[in-house]
């Protein structure tokens, strides 16, 4: 069992990583009163670092109450009753009502058991890379949303691997990295697969797709069920340039769009449910009296932040699909 770890990548001072290293291991009860700590010379040897640096983190632990040495034998724990808390660094792309939902329950199965500082990097690379770069060491985990960021691997790479969690969008680059995340492709084919039926008595299916923040998997999956299924369709960038006809579906991810297309809609002179169909994406309260009720394709962001939370404290490592639904309502 590796009690010590220290990552050259992690601007944290090396004597400081192996002092958090065994907070870490008691505080998971990986190592109790009593039993012997690695030796000096062997966590030396292992990291190609100084005995003195090795010294000064025992020194310190010794300071703390948390050691004692017996002379000639070595370094042993002493005390488990020290005050740990862990130190999140949580990193969101944006704060919208869904994502709120995913924080305050990820806020409320943490209970109190760590501190946690939410960040913002707003779809910005630079701001991404400035808030990793300045906050690389002084956290104990790192949870971070890269969303469709290019080069967001590179960065999150880093940080120390052992302490990193991915949220809500994953890719092969990250896949070493435990997460939980949703699955694009898939979500949005079984989704429409539910809805075939329904969909089956409209003319076209329209995605109405900008792509600037919107996972791609949306549209592999979109194009996949309607190439499957020969239904009629066609991705535009913007609700704008699209003509609302008749028989049309739309799929809509961004709001702003589901807005212009209600708008739109209304100004045709055509009954939404009846002579178009609307499709949204991230379930709201709103999206449930809006015209009646907004048919959407959700995943359960308050149990993505739940199965989050309970990983980080049961220190488990595993990539996790989070559930996917299509939500019937009259829109559709």
């Amino acid at each position: 069992m590796k009690l010590i770890a220290i990552d050259d990548r992690n601007s944290l001072p090396k004597y400081k990583q192996i002092v958090l290293s065994v907070e870490t291991a008691i505080a998971e009860k990986r190592i109790i009163r009593g039993d012997k700590l690695p030796s000096v010379n062997k966590i030396a040897l292992e990291f190609s670092i100084s005995r003195d640096t090795v010294l000064l983190a025992y020194e310190e632990l010794k300071k703390r109450g948390i050691i004692y040495a017996r002379a000639g034998k070595g370094y042993y724990v002493k005390s488990e009753e020290f005050s740990f808390e862990q130190r999140i660094f949580l990193l969101f792309d944006e704060l919208n009502s869904f994502k709120e939902d995913l924080y305050n329950s990820f806020m409320e199965t943490m209970d109190n058991n760590a501190q946690i500082d939410i960040f913002f990097h707003y779809f910005s690379l630079p701001v991404f890379r400035k808030l990793i770069n300045e906050n690389n060491g002084d956290y104990s985990k790192y949870i971070i949303m890269p969303t469709t960021l290019k080069g967001a691997a590179e960065i999150i790479k880093t940080l120390p691997k052992n302490d990193v969690y991915i949220l809500d969008q994953t890719n092969t680059e990250l896949e070493e990295y435990p997460s939980v995340h949703q699955n694009f492709v898939k979500d949005m084919y079984n989704a429409l697969t539910a809805a075939k039926k329904k969909l089956s008595r409209y003319r076209k299916l329209i995605l109405i797709f900008p792509g600037s923040k919107q996972p791609p998997g949306m549209a592999e999956g979109f194009t996949l069920f309607a190439e499957q299924n020969d239904f009629p369709y066609e991705i535009v960038p913007d609700s704008t340039i699209t003509k609302i006809e008749k028989g049309n579906v739309y799929i809509i991810p961004n709001d702003r769009d589901l807005v212009s297309i209600i708008e739109q809609t209304i100004a045709a002179g055509l009954i939404i449910g009846k002579d178009t169909g609307i499709i949204s994406y991230n379930d709201t309260p709103l999206k449930k009296v809006v015209h009646n009720g907004i048919t959407t394709i959700s995943t359960d962001f308050k149990a993505m932040g739940k199965i989050l939370a309970e990983m980080i404290l049961h220190q488990k490592k595993e990539n996790i699909e989070n559930v996917c639904m299509l939500v019937e309502r009259k829109s559709l």
